[in-house]
């Protein structure tokens, strides 16, 4: 097996365990930074950006300001060892948030901008 374990995980079409590269890794971490609500992670209560519960919050620029700040600081607080943030923007869209991140891969210096919508799985 090569490659790191997919999140989430899943069978690959051989009936193994799937596996992904590096940057897609990267992507699934900051996917769990940010979908993962404060106190879900029993041994890690501080763990996460709880961007899920921001959609029920009430909208407006203080709102997206206060989420904006709570994403780059979890980020940072949990995964600096493995990028560095370049910027953070959240808007409201359509009832759920849009969050894009630009980065920096510490690892290979690969610069990315991913954008983040919830809830998970819908288009940005």
């Amino acid at each position: 097996m090569s490659g790191t374990l997919d999140f989430p995980w899943a069978v690959d079409g051989t009936g193994r365990t799937a596996t992904t590269g590096r940057d897609e890794h990267v992507r699934d971490l900051i996917e769990q930074v940010l979908l993962t609500s404060p106190g879900e992670r029993v041994m890690r209560p501080e763990f996460g950006a709880g961007l899920l519960a921001q959609v029920f919050a009430p909208g407006g620029p203080e709102a997206a300001a206060a989420s904006q700040f709570l994403i780059q600081a979890s980020l940072e607080r949990e995964l600096a060892n493995v990028i560095a943030i370049e910027s953070v923007e959240v808007e409201a869209r359509d009832a759920a948030l849009v969050a894009t991140i630009a980065y920096v891969v510490r690892a290979t210096g690969s610069h990315e901008v991913q954008t983040f919508r919830t809830p998970p799985g819908v288009s940005p």
